[in-house]
């Protein structure tokens, strides 16, 4: 990361234009990572790194502390915190689409069947082992279709294969006794089996899926901001439903990606979305290009509304989301996932430029100095 601090410094500068020279008051903060965000704190005018544990304003988290600390402290008023208490009902998967199911439930009995169609945006998606037997079921319906199989827990692509015959899901039973029902229910690792997306939208032959970031300040009343700036990840080989078993042809991660023998660490696997909207323009008009991004807005509202009523809502937190969307050919968008963490790492400067600017409008936004401060890179705000 320090081979990119230079850059940091820049952009600290172009952001410092128009704020005021002086800061009001001091804000004590605490940072678990040591990438992006940490560079951006420290060179935030009027933040000190706080050295007392129980002695800070502003503290950006990972989950394993929320879920150890935050039922034991007060908090005094000011205080801000990166997580909200339950934040994993939207970012584990089964959770995700349990929620997702039931929201579309509720609106198909509240508003009709209309309304709730408006909800297909994820693939048909069973958690196993519960719901193991609901899955065959469905999975004879169409024999020969591709199916994804993921932990619900991990993430960076870890663990996760592609499968066609109920043989693969078989041999994976087996191994560890994972669907043991005689098992304690801690002990068996949860997944989803997911209806595998086979007609993604391609570029230069290569498979994509879209990083968008939203901002959550409160879910009552709901307020969401989606930042203007994400990226597209690119497979690093082509795409083939003949190899099923290739992750650099279907995982977009780039965890994933970059362990390839011919990653480029400079280059990587990504397009700034601008990039994507222009050559998407280009090829499809500008019409049904916005009309892309308008589905892909009413995903993120729909999706969070989904866990509007569940998601424990905490004026000391904040949430920054890292929702995952894959096009298909017909430029029909799908919610793969959500992620609570989305990483912060720099793969090249570019990257780099792209997540500092990102993480200065979210303190802009939270906005400690009480000072109610315009972000220019934030392309719409939801309230509701």
């Amino acid at each position: 990361m320090a081979k990119y601090k230079n850059i940091g410094f820049k952009i600290q500068n172009t952001i410092q234009k128009k704020r005021d020279s002086e800061p009001r008051g001091c804000i004590r903060f605490r940072c678990s990572l040591t990438n992006t965000i940490l560079d951006v704190l420290r060179q935030r005018p009027g933040w000190i790194e706080a050295k007392d544990d129980s002695e800070w304003d502003f503290y950006w988290c990972d989950v394993g502390w929320l879920r150890d600390n935050f039922d034991h402290m007060y908090l005094e008023e000011h205080v801000r915190i990166s997580h909200f208490r339950n934040h994993y009902q939207l970012t584990r998967k089964n959770l995700m689409v349990k929620n997702l199911k039931r929201y579309r439930k509720l609106l198909e009995r509240e508003t009709g069947r209309l309304e709730a169609e408006k909800c297909d945006f994820f693939p048909c998606t069973f958690e196993l082992p519960f719901e193991y037997h609901l899955f065959v079921e469905e999975f004879k319906k169409n024999p020969g279709r591709t199916w994804i199989m993921k932990p619900v827990g991990r993430s960076q692509g870890e663990g996760i294969f592609l499968f066609r015959k109920l043989k693969d899901i078989m041999d994976w039973k087996k191994e560890g006794s994972r669907f043991d029902e005689q098992k304690d229910e801690t002990q068996v690792e949860r997944y989803v089996a997911q209806r595998y997306i086979e007609n993604p939208y391609l570029i230069g032959g290569r498979k994509f899926d879209l990083r968008i970031y939203v901002l959550v300040t409160s879910f009552i009343p709901l307020k969401v901001y989606l930042y203007r700036d994400g990226f597209a990840r690119f497979s690093n080989a082509r795409f083939s439903l003949s190899s099923i078993d290739d992750h650099y042809a279907h995982l977009t991660n780039v965890a994933i990606q970059k362990t390839a023998q011919d990653y480029d660490p400079e280059k990587g696997c990504k397009w700034q979305i601008q990039q994507l909207r222009r050559y998407l323009g280009a090829k499809h008009g500008m019409e049904a290009v916005e009309t892309v991004f308008k589905d892909m807005d009413a995903i993120i509202v729909r999706s969070l509304q989904s866990v509007q009523k569940v998601i424990i809502n905490d004026k000391h937190c904040f949430e920054l989301y890292g929702y995952d969307i894959l096009l298909d050919e017909n430029l029909k968008p799908w919610l793969i996932e959500v992620n609570s963490s989305p990483s912060l790492n720099a793969t090249n400067i570019e990257d780099y430029g792209l997540k500092f600017r990102l993480l200065e409008d979210i303190l802009h936004i939270v906005d400690m100095e009480r000072r109610s401060v315009n972000c220019c890179s934030i392309l719409y705000v939801f309230s509701f």
